[in-house]
């Protein structure tokens, strides 16, 4: 298996990590998209968080890798009828990690029944899809805005309902499909379908660092990491483990984060004065500031955490506005001072 590139090694974008921690933390956020220049590292933050995690555990022969401890209604047919009949044996396995390629057929992606064993043995064969390999762990899309229409259509209704549906000549057969949803391009290749951006949680954009010292920076490190791997690793052992500990911990108080009236006011105010459609801009800003404070290791949500999380969450959801010609990062920062001050 490949090493991959220690996570706290990773310089300069410091918003694209915070926003993966952020929907590691807490998967109901929606996801992350990562906008900007080729070469930034984008595929590279999302493989090293995925190895900085700790592994999971998982039902054994599962291939959907279910939850132990998840309730009924999120375990595959398999695992609920063995968790009715008795205890499950349990193993542990890394968080997955699942590349969506462009040109992926449909059946590759949410998987294909077997019509032939149906009709002629009465068997429902079922070959999971990449989907299924992404439950629970990441599902990274590569130039996604080029993605085709079919497989978008395919991931707004899984990302909706957190469930695979595959249906064929009458068969159907379901499974659970919950994964962060990690997607990256260049905004020059191609604008996103507005249905698929508005299902991602966090937007960041990224950008070639222009000072000399950075630009060395990085290539040293990525030069020394290609030399020796292991030593590189093994060098940075110690901050990926400070990381790790930390995006546990934040896992395990998310839920007693509690978020004071006065500040879902401030959340409710910044996005009427942005003008976001709908309510789904108030909820990921109120889930991502709340993620935020429990990396942090705070207890309660507070402007501070609304302030640093606004421009990810809130930058994707603006209208065009044919009057303000200034981009959507600059309106929201502006928002942002002219609401909450200096």
């Amino acid at each position: 298996m490949p090493v991959a590139f220690p996570f706290s090694a990773i310089v300069t974008q410091d918003e694209m990590k915070l926003a993966i921690l952020i929907a590691a933390t807490d998967q109901s956020i929606g996801g992350v998209l990562v906008f900007g220049d080729r070469g930034t590292g984008k595929s590279t933050a999302i493989r090293a968080l995925a190895a900085l995690l700790p592994n999971m555990r998982v039902i054994d022969k599962c291939v959907y890798n279910c939850d132990p401890d998840a309730n009924a209604g999120g375990l595959c047919d398999s695992c609920r009828e063995r968790k009715t009949n008795g205890a499950v044996k349990t193993r542990k396995v890394q968080v997955p990690v699942v590349d969506l390629p462009l040109g992926a057929t449909e059946d590759r992606v949410i998987g294909a029944l077997d019509l032939e064993s149906a009709l002629t043995r009465g068997e429902k064969a079922f070959e999971p899809g990449l989907l299924a390999r992404a439950h629970r762990g990441f599902l990274y899309i590569d130039e996604v805005n080029l993605l085709e229409d079919h497989l978008v259509d395919a991931l707004l209704d899984v990302a909706a309902s957190g469930e695979n549906v595959v249906e064929r000549e009458g068969l159907s057969v379901r499974h659970p499909a919950r994964f962060v949803l990690v997607g990256s391009g260049n905004p020059e290749e191609g604008e996103l379908r507005p249905q698929l951006l508005d299902r991602f949680g966090l937007s960041v954009e990224v950008k070639t660092p222009q000072d000399l010292a950075t630009r060395m920076q990085v290539v040293r490190l990525r030069d020394e990491f290609e030399r020796d791997p292991e030593a590189f690793v093994a060098k940075w052992k110690r901050k990926d483990s400070k990381v790790r500990n930390q995006l546990v911990k934040a896992k395990e108080r998310l839920s007693e984060v509690e978020v004071p009236d006065a500040t879902l006011e401030r959340a409710a105010q910044l996005c009427m004065k942005l003008g976001t459609d709908g309510l789904r801009g108030e909820l990921t800003l109120i889930r991502a500031a709340r993620a935020l404070a429990a990396l942090e290791g705070e207890t309660s949500v507070n402007e501070e955490h609304l302030k640093r999380v606004a421009p990810p969450a809130l930058r994707h959801r603006l209208r065009r506005n044919v009057l303000d010609d200034a981009g959507s990062t600059t309106r929201v920062e502006r928002a942002i001072q002219e609401l909450f001050g200096s």
